[in-house]
C-alpha cells in the first residue's frame, strides 16, 4: 500500500483537477448537467483512481487502476477539445489545458510502464 499523495503523478493530476473545476464554471448554465459534468467527473476520476490504486495491495491491481487513469485522460481530453470547438474555452484556455493533459498523459504512462515491470 502506498501513500497516493507523495506521488508527482497525482500532484498533477490533482492540480488539473482543480483547474477542470475552476473553467467548468465558465460554461453556460445550461451546461451544468453535461459538458461541464462530464469534465468534472472525468478529470476527477484520475488522481481517485491513481488513489484507489494505491490503496490496494500488489502492483497487478495499481496497474489496472493506472490504466483506468489513463483512459480517463483520454476522455478528458476529448471533453475539453468538444468545450473549444463549441465556444466555452478560449484557444489559450483550451491550450493551457491541453499541455496539462499531455504532461499528466506523460507521467501516467511512464508509471503504468514501471509498475507494469514490476508485476
Amino acid at each position: 500500500m502506498r501513500d497516493f499523495r507523495e506521488l508527482k503523478v497525482w500532484e498533477k493530476a490533482h492540480s488539473l483537477t482543480l483547474a477542470c473545476y475552476q473553467t467548468t464554471k465558465a460554461l453556460p448554465r445550461y451546461e451544468v448537467f453535461g459538458l461541464a459534468s462530464q469534465i468534472q467527473r472525468c478529470s476527477a476520476s484520475i488522481p481517485a483512481n491513481i488513489a484507489e490504486g494505491c490503496g490496494r495491495r500488489g502492483n497487478a491491481e495499481l496497474h489496472r487502476y493506472l490504466q483506468i487513469a489513463c483512459g480517463s485522460v483520454s476522455e478528458l481530453e476529448y471533453h475539453v477539445l468538444l468545450a473549444k470547438d463549441l465556444g466555452y474555452i478560449s484557444s489559450d484556455m483550451y491550450d493551457s489545458m491541453q499541455k496539462q493533459i499531455i504532461d499528466l498523459r506523460r507521467m501516467l504512462a511512464a508509471l503504468t510502464r514501471k509498475v507494469g515491470d514490476a508485476r
